[in-house]
């Protein structure tokens, strides 16, 4: 018998979910080649490893930026090395496969996905609304006529939706979510302390000891870097309150965005976010402090998914064992 398959496409990582299984992979979205013959080398976590630490001709790429798809073939090796890993081809019949994308991808785009899911063994490809998706796998009943909000924010974007009857009423996607945070730490580090570091430190800095709205943490952590002025490696310690400051921009950025959503939404549905609230889903709905930033910012109470960086995985496992509502759509 066919095990049907959900596959969550994120910027930062991938999950595949297998009916009656679970979440069997889990693994960065990053894979190694080499420049000189285009040879994919390691995908997942081996390729995440040998960012920033390697020689000149072998390169760690993020095949998908902003959650766009941003190199296509690469995309499509890493599709078919998920979809070899679980070993589909082993499964007496071919199974059905959710493939969750960003809400911008092209039409274009979403035609190779479902090729790229067929040659790797797929009978009936479905694409599915990341945002949509994580909003099932973090509990909600979208199926009612009523309204549920849920912000998505992810690596490389923050999807935010208004849903009611098994679809989205009003949505946003911004291209400011994780990375950009990231990339903020990177820029403060730099102007502050004349300090280079690489993502994966600022990704570690957010992670430990950053924070969105200010509960006076008073954590520090020492990071290690390269001074721009000598060249030298440098430790320098940095601050919960110093991220609170260089990441508050981009937070505001992802504030408005969710403000613009709750204004497009008509009465009824508004009063329906009221009573339930909002739901941060994805790796941001982790950072320090968001629920009561955008508490205090949207006046509607916000929770957190119960698991918010596999909400789009479990969301698929959902969809999976209702695949005859996706057939019929």
């Amino acid at each position: 018998m066919a095990k049907d398959i959900g596959i969550d496409l994120g910027t930062a990582n991938v999950l595949v979910h297998i009916k009656g299984k679970g979440i069997v992979v889990d693994e960065p979205a990053v894979v190694a080649i080499n420049t000189n013959t285009n040879e994919v080398l390691a995908v997942g976590e081996e390729a995440y490893m040998m960012v920033g630490r390697t020689p000149g001709h072998i390169k760690a790429i993020r095949p998908l930026q902003g959650g766009v798809i941003a190199d296509f073939d690469i995309t499509e090796a890493m599709v078919s090395y998920f979809i070899d890993k679980i070993n589909v081809k082993s499964f007496l019949s071919k199974p059905n496969i959710i493939i969750c994308t960003p809400t911008n991808v092209t039409g274009i785009e979403q035609k190779a996905i479902i090729e790229v899911a067929e040659k790797a063994g797929g009978k009936n490809v479905f694409l599915e609304e990341e945002p949509k998706v994580a909003a099932i796998g973090a509990g909600m009943d979208i199926f009612q006529p009523s309204g549920n909000m849920v912000i998505d924010i992810g690596g490389g974007t923050t999807d935010i939706a208004v849903l009611s009857m098994g679809g989205i009423v009003t949505s946003k996607s911004i291209k400011v979510a994780g990375d950009s945070l990231d990339s903020d730490i990177k820029e403060f580090v730099k102007k502050e302390h004349s300090l280079l570091i690489g993502d994966r430190t600022a990704e570690k800095i957010k992670v430990e000891i950053g924070e969105v709205f200010d509960e006076k943490r008073e954590d520090t952590l020492d990071i290690r870097g390269r001074d721009i002025v000598s060249g030298l490696p440098k430790t320098v310690s940095i601050s919960s309150k110093q991220i609170l400051n260089a990441t508050k921009e981009s937070m505001q950025e992802i504030v408005r965005a969710a403000k613009a959503v709750l204004e497009e939404t008509s009465p009824e549905l508004s009063a329906d976010i009221i009573d339930r609230g909002v739901i941060t889903t994805g790796g941001g709905a982790l950072l320090h402090g968001i629920d009561q930033l955008l508490v205090e910012q949207l006046k509607v109470p916000v929770f957190t998914a119960e698991s918010p960086l596999d909400s789009v995985a479990l969301g698929t496992g959902i969809l999976l064992e209702n695949i005859q509502k996706l057939n019929n759509a």
